[in-house]
């Protein structure tokens, strides 16, 4: 599934071609995403011009100068790009909207996972989100966060997957926060100090920030918003390395099932003090 760095990466790729742009016809597929598309929406966002393109946790905010906010979210598979109008449509995209300027923004997603939803202005899209996502990466407060995860006995990495906790972490960006940070995926969130999550505060935000400059990583299907790869699945410490020394210490790198997810680590490195 796409994570924070990913989803930047898409809206800094999409944002110099949609800006300014205007909404000429918007085509919807058959087969319906996670979140139908109503067909009254239709009509509220032919004739928009964008104004902005943005990112809040997972999910990417087209501004419409009427005020509605497109409301997109990748999925596990979503990919949104543009091309110019007469390059063939991939199969499985799901939503286009022809610009002013002969191109389109296009919404692809083979599992269907994903949705572009309209809202009606920025409260009805900050209601919505307020719900669902806590602070971004670098704007946690350092008492705030450490509190947040002293109250709780769940493992740290179910915390962390908790997007009203830290918006946009999910499975890849933990374990690599965690192994920066030198804390063990099973460690329980009442267990840790307040320096241990002073550590992981600040590696969350590095390995964000780094893995944005690489353009996120790529596993399966991720691409970004021109349609290139990404490359920080080449400068992961631990995940999907099982098996492999530690690049810090050379001890085989570990996989357990952690929050019902596959969470990789070092022995040593992330020690689980008993």
């Amino acid at each position: 599934m796409p994570e924070l760095p990913e989803v930047e990466t898409v809206v800094r790729d999409v944002r110099p071609w949609l800006i300014g742009r205007r909404i000429v016809t918007l085509t919807v597929g058959t087969r319906s995403l996670r979140r139908p598309w109503q067909p009254q929406w239709t009509a509220a966002v032919v004739g928009t011009r964008v104004i902005a393109l943005r990112r809040r946790a997972k999910w990417i905010l087209v501004d419409l100068d009427t005020g509605a906010r497109l409301v997109i979210h990748l999925g596990m598979s979503g990919q949104l790009t543009t091309a110019d109008a007469d390059v063939p449509l991939s199969d499985h995209t799901h939503f286009v909207c022809d610009l002013d300027d002969a191109r389109q923004l296009r919404f692809r997603d083979v599992r269907r996972f994903g949705s572009v939803e309209l809202f009606a202005d920025e409260e009805a899209v900050a209601a919505f989100l307020a719900a669902r996502v806590g602070p971004e990466p670098e704007e946690l407060h350092a008492s705030t966060f450490h509190e947040a995860i002293r109250a709780s006995s769940r493992t740290i990495k179910a915390i962390l997957l908790d997007q009203r906790i830290a918006a946009g972490v999910g499975n890849i960006y933990a374990d690599e926060a965690l192994h920066r940070a030198g804390v063990h995926p099973q460690r329980r969130g009442d267990t840790l100090t307040f320096t241990e999550t002073e550590r992981l505060r600040a590696a969350i935000a590095a390995v964000m920030a780094f893995a944005i400059t690489h353009r996120g990583s790529s596993i399966r299907d991720y691409v970004g918003g021109a349609g290139q790869r990404g490359a920080f699945q080449n400068e992961f410490r631990v995940y999907g390395r099982t098996g492999e020394p530690c690049k810090a210490c050379g001890t085989p790198i570990m996989m357990l099932r952690v929050a019902g997810r596959a969470s990789h680590f070092c022995p040593r490195c992330q020690e689980n003090p008993k």
